[in-house]
């Protein structure tokens, strides 16, 4: 489990990824060194990573929620491979190792048919049925980070560590010169600025530049991956729920307030809406069931697949570790 300074800076890094260490140090009220070998410590220990990212709809991209149900033979290995290709996110092993769901990111107007894995993939790897779900809106996730990773800081912390973005307030996408800048931060949001000019073949001051400007024109957010089961997340699992239209908003909008849950969106298909828990143990998530989602009006059911891992988070598979084969 992870102790309180661990939390603090998790939290600190969902405030601002590329935060420096004094600055964050200056905050917590630790030294400098502390910091460092602490997130030194949580990279080697608890997966820590920062990746930066686009927002799909600004970068002009379509999620899909994509469900494989695979023999069991073809689960772990399809899921890993999945996980190798740029276009997908949020890959994760599910109900016995026999379902893969992830989201799949295509640029808009695509067809999917066309554009998307579904025609990629080999018809002998195993895959005995496939769902493809249009994320409608989304009220929890991307940069709205999950409330346990958000919950160590004071309000004073937490104004200590605010960025100051200069440059355009209003939305904008990233230009196509943007890519490898883009491809560096999604590998590692806290890269260095020397790091940042050679992938990009920019100056640093350019580099620089670039990034304050993507900032502040909210077309790039910082997220931070960790191994959740080390926030007392042991108990993961994926809501299907069918909700009344009428009701989908309201329902939507009281989920994404509830602690337990770290995304919540409405969906296309036969269920509308979609969410995923964080619990500590089964009990917990049998009382959130029972106790604080079946008292909503408006939900008809509810399917439960629980998480067994999760392959591949929000950024691309690390560079160092290339392809992690799987479990045995």
């Amino acid at each position: 489990m992870l102790d309180d300074l661990d939390r603090s800076l998790i939290h600190a890094l969902h405030i601002d990824g590329r935060a420096p260490f004094s600055k964050i140090a200056a905050a917590l009220n630790v030294s400098v060194q502390t910091i460092t070998r602490r997130y030194q410590r949580l990279r080697a220990t608890a997966g820590l990573r920062v990746v930066g990212l686009t927002d799909p709809s600004c970068a002009g991209q379509t999620p899909w929620l994509v469900r494989l149900t695979t023999t069991t033979s073809t689960g772990q290995s399809l899921a890993y491979s999945l996980a190798r290709r740029r276009d997908t996110s949020w890959v994760k092993l599910t109900s016995g190792g026999t379902e893969i769901l992830l989201v799949v990111n295509i640029p808009r107007g695509a067809e999917v048919s066309r554009a998307s894995l579904l025609q990629d993939i080999p018809r002998t790897a195993g895959i005995t049925a496939v769902s493809a779900h249009y994320i409608l809106h989304t009220y929890l996730g991307g940069p709205t980070a999950w409330r346990g990773h958000v919950a160590a800081l004071t309000d004073h912390q937490r104004r200590l560590l605010e960025p100051n973005p200069s440059g355009p307030a209003h939305r904008r996408a990233p230009a196509n010169s943007d890519a490898a800048l883009l491809a560096a931060l999604q590998h590692d949001g806290r890269a260095t600025l020397s790091h940042l000019a050679t992938a990009t073949g920019w100056s640093q001051a350019t580099v620089t530049r670039r990034l304050a400007d993507l900032r502040a024109a909210r077309a790039i957010f910082f997220d931070v991956e960790v191994d959740d089961a080390l926030l007392g997340a042991t108990a993961q699992a994926l809501l299907w729920m069918s909700v009344a239209p009428s009701h989908l908003d309201r329902v939507a909008t009281t989920l994404s307030e509830h602690d337990e849950l770290a995304f919540v969106a409405a969906t296309t298909g036969p269920t509308n809406l979609v969410t995923q828990a964080m619990c500590p143990d089964p009990e917990a998530l049998h009382h959130y069931l029972t106790r604080r989602l079946g008292a909503l009006e408006g939900i008809h059911t509810v399917e439960t697949t629980p998480v067994l891992a999760t392959v591949k988070a929000a950024g691309r598979l690390p560079l160092a570790a290339g392809y992690r084969r799987p479990p045995q």
